[in-house]
């Protein structure tokens, strides 16, 4: 268990057991974590997984009833059984998640399957701040204290954020308006980071990302987890500008629907519909441009300790539940059809694009390859 004990330092290489899907067996170190819990934490364990079942059973019959998702229910879980256990659930992972914050480190290596249950079902909104630092490891970074240097200094690449600020999540509050607190701190971070990397400077799309943090946290604390996820996370590579990093993704990605989803592979094939049209953004940011934000960010809790392994999940999840509709459109069908349906079809219960996600096969081996 040697590799369960080491930090996400690169959440793809780490991504052991991460592949079997949500309910599986224990991880595969021969020790199963189960045995480091808590009885009241078994308790929590196996109420998630009741969960998973319950919302399963729910998605297939809501899939069956021809096809329409008209009717998702405007419920987050629309069995009953489950929605009455919510209220006594969330406030237990509350007080969970203040434990787990605590014992970071026993949590990391000891409880690792459980750890990672509760981050697919979502960080609680108070906690995501200081969780996303501790796991990217952003918590005692050195430079942060460059931060407020970095600021007074001017950067080449001043004009283009400057640009391409107005445009980051223009409908929130936040960032309404040119000089709003947000669009301010958000050019101190993307100004910050062009000078501690000079190769990459600025990338368009990676604003988002930066943008979602400082929803969360401070601008400092912001930047740090910034500079993380582009050393460890495959961002770097990705922003780079050959953008040779996004085309290895998308040729991964295009193997993965044509073994999984050949129909619509070939369909899309007919109509020059390459998938660099609609993925793109998905990796560059990390669905942030894609989804509403509550359902966005729920992708982004999973990247935070898994890796960019979860956008191909989501992306495959997206690809498989539209494909009936996919087919009988043509070009200009889909184009209108990923922006404009995709994005809403699962706003009202974001478990249910989770959970279809980690029932997409994924072979890490074959990736790599």
């Amino acid at each position: 268990a040697a590799a369960m004990a080491s930090p996400a330092v690169s959440p793809d290489s780490s991504s052991h057991e991460a592949l079997s899907s949500v309910n599986s067996a224990p991880a595969c170190s021969p020790t199963s974590d189960s045995e480091n819990l808590s009885p009241d934490e078994l308790e929590l364990l196996a109420k998630l997984e009741e969960q998973n079942r319950l919302l399963e059973a729910d998605s297939k019959s809501m899939r069956s009833m021809n096809g329409s998702r008209r009717n998702s229910g405007s419920s987050l879980v629309s069995s009953s059984s489950a929605s009455s256990n919510l209220s006594h659930l969330e406030e237990d992972t509350w007080i969970l998640w203040g434990r787990i914050v605590n014992e970071w480190d026993e949590w990391r290596k000891k409880k690792e399957k459980l750890l990672k249950e509760l981050i697919r079902k979502g960080i609680p909104h108070h906690f995501r701040a200081i969780v996303w630092q501790l796991l990217c490891s952003a918590t005692d970074m050195p430079v942060k204290n460059q931060y407020s240097e970095l600021l007074k200094m001017s950067s080449p690449c001043e004009k283009l954020i400057r640009r391409d600020i107005a445009r980051t999540y223009p409908e929130h509050e936040f960032f309404k308006g040119q000089d709003s607190l947000g669009q301010e701190v958000l050019f101190n971070v993307m100004k910050a980071y062009s000078l501690v990397d000079r190769e990459v400077g600025y990338c368009q799309g990676s604003a988002f990302i930066v943008g979602l943090l400082l929803m969360q946290m401070p601008e400092e604390e912001a930047f740090c987890v910034f500079v993380r996820l582009m050393q460890e996370y495959r961002l770097r590579e990705l922003f780079k500008p050959s953008m040779a990093e996004l085309g290895l993704c998308i040729y991964q990605f295009e193997y993965m629907l044509q073994e999984q989803l050949p129909e619509l592979n070939i369909h899309f094939r007919s109509q020059s519909f390459l998938t660099s049209m609609y993925a793109s953004s998905w990796f560059l940011t990390l669905f942030l441009t894609t989804f509403p934000l509550p359902v966005a960010t729920r992708v982004f809790d999973i990247f935070m300790y898994e890796g960019l392994e979860i956008v191909f999940r989501v992306g495959m999840a997206l690809l498989q539940f539209n494909q009936a509709e996919l087919v009988q459109l043509d070009m200009e069908g889909m184009s209108q059809y990923f922006q404009k349906v995709i994005p809403h079809q699962f706003d009202s219960c974001p478990d249910k694009l989770i959970l279809r996600a980690f029932q997409v096969k994924y072979n890490p081996k074959k990736m790599k390859r």
